[in-house]
């Protein structure tokens, strides 16, 4: 049986927030000039004309975390010595509308290379995985999680939506200057993917209402329910085994002003990226798709002993049937502007917007996010300290990250959550690498 799926997410929401400041991510790094392979990955025309002769990356992981229903006070991490209690440690902000989510990605063995003066090429291995749920009613989570103490409510939810998907990824990148004329140059670059699907469980309904008496412990819903997971996926042991194929894509512009034509200077002044990543989608065969009509009165303490399969297979009436269902990619576009205010202190701003609405179901969804990192970069070291706003966290996030050689460590939000009584996302990475820069030919 499929575990409670907002359950299982919820959990590992709190246990990756608790550890996450205690490692890293790739916040604020991509736009180093010597960030290699990684820059790539949010705009393939960074390939070419690279300040690496030979990026390879031994093994990097990123990961974030977040949502709009609790906070954590993670200024105190002793408090924690004897374990995360949900009802003491988080304090809770229920509404019509909560949103959970993250992702985790894996880079493996990859690199990139020179193919001559204007062309460039990368090869990089990725493993990923996302989960979103979006529009759930706060205090309908807590019952179905089995809280004990939650009071009368009633809530009405439309887009109700949560998806978990997990697929690796196999990309062969090229790049090349298009035009160098006068202080213009511009380059442009492609990412094409193969997919690899380890499969995922979706649920939505576009209206679904939910009545708590706290009394009786009676938990009276209407309207309708879709629920549905590919064939053999099992969300908390993942596994490559049983993969489905499927492609994707990134493509991307890079646009410099220059003001420098000296090979150990800096040679731009100002520096804009366009991208638009992940493109595509997986087709799995077989998947399990259920309608549940979800008009009905039942008692709440079946979530203490039931997962939601089984809740909802012994007091819903519903259908199954086996269809072939499209997971979409976390389709988006990717901006950048990188500001050189000597040859070794930088600015950037970055943006990333979702394509994908969270109506588009089953489809992953990033969060859109907009950042300023000043940063001071040498070849064999970086460091940086973005500062980044994020949909559904009204707080701001402050981080910390550095690149010293093959080592590279950092966060986007770390100093906030160090310092904040109330966090409500984290985002780390760690990444080991072997990089060769280019030398001066003078």
């Amino acid at each position: 049986m499929r575990k409670n799926y907002f359950k299982l997410l919820l959990t590992l929401l709190f246990a990756l927030s608790i550890s996450l400041v205690k490692a890293q991510s790739y916040v604020g790094s991509t736009v180093d000039n010597y960030s290699g392979v990684h820059s790539v990955l949010i705009n393939p025309a960074n390939a070419a004309d690279s300040r690496m002769k030979l990026d390879i990356n031994l093994f990097s992981v990123s990961a974030f975390v977040g949502n709009d229903f609790i906070s954590i006070d993670l200024s105190d991490l002793s408090s924690f010595n004897d374990g995360f209690d949900f009802n003491t440690d988080a304090e809770k902000n229920p509404m019509d509308n909560n949103n959970f989510f993250g992702n985790v990605d894996i880079l493996g063995p990859s690199a990139l290379f020179n193919l001559n003066e204007k062309s460039s090429i990368g090869i990089t291995t990725r493993a990923r995985a996302f989960f979103n749920i979006h529009n759930i009613g706060g205090e309908l989570y807590e019952v179905t999680s089995g809280d004990e103490d939650v009071d009368n409510f009633n809530v009405s939810m439309d887009d109700l939506s949560g998806v978990v998907h997990a697929w690796a990824e196999f990309g062969l990148t090229y790049g090349r200057v298009v035009m160098e004329k006068d202080k213009h140059f511009l380059k442009a670059g492609a990412t094409i993917k193969y997919l690899a699907g380890a499969g995922g469980v979706f649920g939505f309904s576009p209206n679904l209402s939910a009545n708590y008496n706290s009394t009786n412990e009676a938990l009276t819903t209407a309207g309708n329910l879709n629920y549905g997971y590919t064939s053999g996926f099992d969300s908390e042991e993942i596994d490559f085994a049983d993969i489905t194929g499927g492609f994707g894509a990134d493509l991307g512009v890079v646009y410099e002003f220059r003001d420098s034509d000296n090979w150990d200077e800096n040679p731009y002044k100002l520096r804009v990226g366009l991208s638009v990543t992940d493109i595509g989608a997986i087709n799995y065969s077989g998947t399990s798709n259920f309608r549940y009509d979800m008009n009905a009165t039942i008692d709440a303490n079946e979530f203490d002993e039931k997962d939601l399969e089984e809740v909802l297979a012994d007091n819903y009436p519903g259908s199954e049937t086996l269809e072939k269902t499209k997971f979409g990619l976390p389709t988006a576009i990717q901006v950048f502007a990188d500001y050189s205010i000597t040859n070794r202190f930088f600015v950037s701003a970055q943006g990333a917007i979702s394509v994908k609405k969270v109506s588009d179901i089953p489809v992953s969804n990033i969060i859109n996010a907009f950042s300023v990192t000043p940063r001071f970069e040498m070849r064999w070291i970086s460091v940086y300290s973005p500062i980044s706003v994020r949909q559904y966290d009204s707080s701001v996030a402050w981080g910390f990250g550095f690149r010293a050689g093959p080592v590279t460590i950092g966060s986007g939000s770390i100093l906030t959550n160090l310092i904040s009584s109330s966090s409500k996302s984290a985002d780390v990475y760690v990444g080991l690498k072997i990089p060769l820069y280019k030398v001066s030919p003078y």
